[in-house]
């Protein structure tokens, strides 16, 4: 057939199906294939009737259907569907056409894609995509990676579909070589993990310490949301606490308290783990949803373990402003961590990473799209080889204002039982990463002591290494030095 589409895109799910409708509001011509022809077919005649999308039956119609360089974008699910459509579209393909993968892929499978596609004289783009349902449609987070060569083919389309920011700046730029862009998609899931949980331990503190309703949360939550905290995710999180079920009944009460997630949080606190980043709030995020799930031994557990008697006698309203404080304090060193493992990684992968414009990218569209993303953006293109989000002076300054509401809270929970698992792993970070000398010495006294792995000393230059016999048994034989 005539090559009439700009781009094709493989998987009428509810994120291919949207950003099949948003490549077209913009002017572009789609094509759209499914494995199962039936999807193929019920969205040609439902949503997309009457617009500049062609529903191809079958590959090899589909792949004609393309504009050279042709650019077919993988909207399945991630791991071997993935692999299994590349093998099916290379044969097809001519060189220098491009594949992307818009899935949640982790990130050194994007790295092995990219070398495999392009042995075959191909291009390969592994990008994030961020927003949900309605972000995909109207304009969503894109944080593309792999062939950078492809990228000027491409990115007309990207940058046109992507969210706009700042008087119509696009978030969605080149983000890095290889399996970069899947990397930093996978960090931005990270985080959003550990919002969420963020915001929950806030909305357990509200309920069960200060006896707040639904609609007197959604009160607050509303006033947040015009404030600093102004969010994603404190918004709908304002509209949940409003929403009642037919019997009117806060429709978040009926929710058993189970969290699900598909390992996007997860792949991030192994990597942190591998990389040697201190990634603690957003591991505890995973956690905590891992504890969750443990719904059944919880009830037994209530039935048989006691805490403190819950009561609460101090100022209510205080205490709410404490509350902000702590949140967005925690929230900040969410996001520090975050950076951090972006900066080490870039260093252990040889990217290029620009961490301004990926907070623009964050900036719109994106599931954790908020108001001081814009502020990151301005602390990094003030200084580029900022080492930690706390050491720019405007977070600095936050921090210390925050600081004493947030120990108040983390203090009033503890006192009363309520687990605040990601509020104290970010004031416990905060802490640690602020003192200049941690008890390390005595672990690396203790190391040496049993396994004669040596340590530095004060008095020394460092890299020289020491042991001691330190039971007067042992030899001067030592093992190998410890990695910083």
């Amino acid at each position: 057939m005539k090559q009439v589409s700009d781009i094709g895109v493989i998987g009428i799910a509810v994120m291919g199906e949207n950003l099949i409708l948003n490549m077209e509001s913009k002017g572009f011509h789609v094509s759209a294939y499914n494995r199962t022809v039936d999807k193929v077919e019920n969205f040609v005649k439902g949503r997309a009737k009457g617009k500049n999308i062609y529903g191809a039956m079958s590959l090899e119609d589909f792949v004609s259907s393309l504009k050279s360089p042709r650019k077919v974008m993988l909207m399945v699910k991630a791991g071997q569907p993935v692999d299994d459509f590349i093998e099916l579209l290379i044969p097809h393909l001519d060189q220098g056409d491009i594949i992307i993968d818009g899935g949640n892929s982790h990130f050194p499978d994007t790295d092995r894609r990219t070398k495999y596609v392009e042995s075959k004289g191909l291009y390969f783009i592994g990008t994030g995509v961020s927003g949900g349902e309605e972000g995909a449609l109207l304009g969503p987070s894109i944080m593309p990676g792999g062939s950078k060569a492809a990228w000027p083919a491409v990115k007309p389309i990207f940058q046109g579909i992507a969210a706009k920011v700042d008087g119509g700046v696009p978030c969605c730029d080149w983000v890095g070589e290889n399996g970069a862009g899947h990397f930093v998609k996978m960090v931005h899931n990270g985080i959003e993990y550990g919002d969420m949980q963020l915001i929950n331990e806030v909305y357990q503190i509200m309920k069960d310490v200060l006896g707040m309703s639904a609609d007197e949360m959604h009160e607050v939550f509303k006033e947040w949301n015009e404030g600093e905290l102004d969010s994603y995710l404190i918004e709908i999180t304002q509209d949940i606490l409003a929403f009642k079920d037919e019997d009117g009944i806060p429709m978040v009460d009926k929710i058993l308290d189970t969290a699900g997630q598909k390992g996007t949080g997860k792949w991030t606190g192994t990597v942190a783990l591998e990389l040697g980043i201190p990634l603690t709030l957003i591991t505890e995020s995973v956690f905590s949803r891992c504890l969750s799930a443990l719904k059944n031994e919880r009830v037994k557990a209530s039935k048989i373990l006691s805490g403190p008697k819950i009561s609460f006698a101090g100022d209510k309203k205080a205490f709410i402003n404490d509350l902000r404080d702590a949140l967005y304090a925690a929230k900040v060193i969410s996001y520090a961590q975050g950076y951090q493992m972006m900066r080490a990684a870039a260093a252990e992968y040889g990217w290029n990473l620009n961490y301004g414009s990926i907070a623009l990218m964050w900036r719109g569209g994106c599931i954790i799209r908020s108001r001081f993303l814009g502020n990151i953006k301005e602390a990094f293109d003030k200084n580029p080889d900022l080492a930690n989000l706390l050491l720019d002076p405007f977070f600095a300054e936050k921090i210390q204002k925050a600081q004493a509401g947030w120990r108040n809270v983390i203090a009033t929970a503890v006192t009363n039982g309520i687990p605040v698992p990601c509020l104290s792993a970010g004031l416990t970070y905060f802490d640690g990463y602020r003192t200049e000398r941690l008890p390390a010495n005595l672990l690396q006294a203790q190391r040496d002591y049993f396994g004669a792995h040596t340590y530095e000393r004060v008095d020394k230059p460092r890299g020289d290494f020491f042991h001691t016999n330190w039971t007067g048994r042992g030899g001067s034989t030592s093992s190998t030095t410890y990695d910083v």
